[in-house]
This record gives structure tokens, C-alpha cells and sequence, in this order.
């Protein structure tokens, strides 16, 4: 069975992440209306669509930021907001000399995606997640971290409303243009992963720089027993699993996770531990 050891912060399974999406984030415009109408733009627009999408996947970053030019500019690489910004990315001066991009390229749409492909992946690695990504990106990072810290949180369902309106509001068009395009469930699930994270990370100590490794198991392991062979607490090995008791039951099998040091020590008793498993299950 391959073993993936690498940093991972496990999440409660899929209905959860649903419960969480309906909770805290969602689209406020699903009209048939707005649906055509972004839809109209992208249409209107596939050789442009087609290159952002390029640029963004060659940097490993998902294609539903091709939405974030799409509220800012319709994919008009000609346009100036009230505010100055200018061409399909809405660059700023300041935002574009950032990256080596002068005033007058702006509206250069090749080299204006390349800066937006970097500079979104750099809010990224800040920020764990595309929701706050588009809020940085419209309100810039010095407003998000006076709203964090106003708030005392870095969830953006909770230090949004320190934020100015127009940042809210662009928010909400990101969400509503990426359910016109389908990709909200991806948007909201990327943005719970992160939520998540971070409450595995308070409730069990294993901070990001602490690998866990990740195997497979199905309904036949007991948990009690996997806990007793490793010598840990099973709330330990909870902790490290949230919501893998419901997913053995619910669907057989689950993703199992172990600190790095813990994993080779299970696979060896792997075997045992399932075998012992079955028998106190019949008794």
C-alpha cells in the first residue's frame, strides 16, 4: 500500500465541509440573470480565458481565478477604474511597480497576467486561502491585517467586517461569478480546509512544519486496538483523525493519519493489529 509522507492536516469528511460552506460563506446572487451574463463574458472572451487559465495552470494555481479578472475588468485590458487602476487585472501603480511592471504596461495583457499569476501565488502562501487572496488583492495586505487584528482572527468570515464595503462586495461577486462557473463548492471547500486547519492545529499541537504521513484503512481496524499496539491515547489518535469514525462507518474505508515518526511502526503492525481486530470483534 504507497504511503504519502508529507505535511498534511486531516479535515471532517465531505457533509461536513457542506454544513460548514452553508454556514459562513456562500453566493448571494444565483440568478438565472447573473449567470448568463458572466457567462456571456467568458464566451465573449475565450481567447483571453483561455490564456489566463494557461498562465494560471502552469503555476499550479486553480483556473477559478480567471473570475477574479473577470469581476474586476470583463477582460477589458483597456479599462480605468475611478480609483486608477488599470487593464484586465486592475493593477495599481504601486501593486504593479511591486513586480517590476512600469505604469505604462498595465494594460499589457500578457505581461500583466504574469504578474497577477505571481503575485495571487505569493498572497496564497500568506494566506492559505482564495477568499482572503481576494481581499488582499482588492484592499491590499495592510487592510487585512488591521482587520485580523481588530478581530483577533484570520478567518475572513469573522475580520470581514472590518473591511471596507467595496472589499466585502468584491467578495461576494468572486463567489457569485465562480458559481456561475461552477466552481463555488471548490472555492468554499478550499477556504474550510483552511478553517479547519487551523483548528487542528490548536486542538492538537502539531503546528505546520510537523509532518503527518497518510495511509489507507477500512472499517476492519479497530481504533482502540490501533491505539493500544502503538502505545498512544486514542484521543490522541482522534485528534490526528477528525471524523474518522463516522467515515469507517458511513463509507468502509478511510485515510488514516500518523505523525511520520509513528507510521512505519503501524505498517509493521499492520497485519496484527488487524487480525486482532477481527477477533475481539467477534467475541
Amino acid at each position: 500500500m504507497k504511503v504519502f509522507t508529507k505535511i498534511i492536516f486531516p479535515v471532517l469528511f465531505l457533509s461536513c465541509f457542506q454544513a460548514l460552506q452553508a454556514q459562513f460563506l456562500s453566493a448571494t446572487d444565483t440568478s438565472e440573470s447573473t449567470v448568463r451574463k458572466y457567462k456571456s463574458i467568458i464566451n465573449t472572451n475565450k481567447e483571453i480565458v483561455q490564456f489566463i487559465e494557461n498562465s494560471l495552470a502552469s503555476k499550479g494555481l486553480p483556473k477559478h481565478l480567471r473570475n477574479l479578472a473577470l469581476i474586476e475588468s470583463h477582460f477589458d485590458r483597456n479599462i480605468t477604474s475611478h480609483a486608477g487602476a488599470v487593464g484586465v487585472w486592475q493593477f495599481m501603480t504601486a501593486h504593479a511597480n511591486q513586480y517590476g511592471l512600469t505604469e505604462d504596461r498595465r494594460n499589457d495583457l500578457y505581461r500583466s497576467t504574469k504578474v497577477a499569476v505571481v503575485s495571487l501565488g505569493n498572497l496564497y502562501k500568506k494566506y492559505n486561502n482564495w477568499v482572503t487572496v481576494v481581499a488582499a488583492y482588492n484592499c491590499g495586505e495592510g487592510n487585512i491585517a488591521k482587520a485580523m487584528q481588530s478581530a483577533n482572527s484570520t478567518q475572513y468570515h469573522i475580520f470581514s467586517k472590518y473591511l471596507p464595503a467595496e472589499t466585502i462586495n468584491h467578495v461576494k461577486k468572486y463567489l457569485n461569478a465562480c458559481y456561475a462557473t461552477g466552481e463555488l463548492s471548490g472555492v468554499l471547500t478550499n477556504y474550510n480546509n483552511s478553517r479547519m486547519k487551523a483548528l487542528f492545529e490548536s486542538r492538537t499541537g502539531v503546528k505546520e512544519g510537523s509532518s503527518l504521513s497518510e495511509t489507507e484503512i477500512n472499517a476492519g481496524f479497530n481504533l482502540k486496538i490501533i491505539a493500544e499496539e502503538l502505545k498512544i491515547d486514542l484521543a490522541e489518535l482522534l485528534a490526528w483523525n477528525p471524523g474518522i469514525e463516522e467515515e469507517l462507518q458511513s463509507s468502509g474505508e478511510s485515510t488514516f493519519y500518523l505523525p511520520t515518526d509513528l507510521m512505519p511502526d503501524f505498517l509493521l503492525r499492520k497485519n496484527k493489529i488487524l487480525s486482532r481486530s477481527v477477533k475481539e470483534g467477534i467475541k
